[in-house]
Formats: structure tokens, sequence, C-alpha cells
């Protein structure tokens, strides 16, 4: 008899847990990895590059040199409806305001 958890995971008993194991170690498809197999076990590039083949390319969106940051930021509960009722996009074109804003700051103290 297997015991639940609280979670509804099934364990199996000791004696289950141990047949498991003694069928494993009995199945000829089955091997442990020893420490000399670990240490020939090369890069993937190594490999792919000795068949002639091409790593596969990365997914997603290519990382950019100047990421921007997360801040938090505290503003009037009204101004934040507003600005999220631009719909989306609106924190972009927040970036966009606050960067003009800066620069006729800049012009100004010049």
């Amino acid at each position: 008899m297997s015991v639940k958890t609280k979670i509804d995971l099934v364990h199996p008993t000791p004696e289950e847990d141990e047949a498991i194991n003694r069928g494993i170690a009995e199945d000829p498809d089955t091997w442990e990895i020893t420490e000399d197999e670990w240490k020939l076990a090369r890069p993937a590039s190594e490999v792919f590059a000795e068949m002639g083949l091409a790593l596969p390319k990365k997914r997603g969106r290519p990382r950019k040199k100047e990421p921007k940051r997360q801040v938090t930021l505290r503003l009037d509960a009204d101004l934040l409806e507003d600005l999220r009722g631009l719909g989306k996009g609106w924190q972009t074109k927040v970036n966009a305001a606050l960067r003009e804003w800066m620069a006729q700051q800049k012009k100004a103290s010049e």
C-alpha cells in the first residue's frame, strides 16, 4: 500500500521502492555514467563543429546593450489611472515624455 501525502502525491513504500530499484538494476539498457565517462563529456559546440553542423540559434529577443531598468515610483492614483488609460505602451510614452522633459531641463540650466 502506498503512502499519501498532503498534496496527493503517492510515494512508493520502501518495498515498492526496492522492487523499482531492482528492476532498474536488472534492465540491460540502464547504466550509470562513470567518473571517466563524465571526464569525456564535451561542450555541444565542439561536438556540433566536429559533425560540421552549426549550433542551433538562440531563441528569444536579443539582449540590448543598455537595457531599461525597473524602478519603483510612487504616483498619485488618478495620475496612474490616466497614464494607464493611454493604452498599450503607456510606459514607453512616459519614458519618452520624461526624456523630453529632462532635455528641456538640461537646456534651461546651460
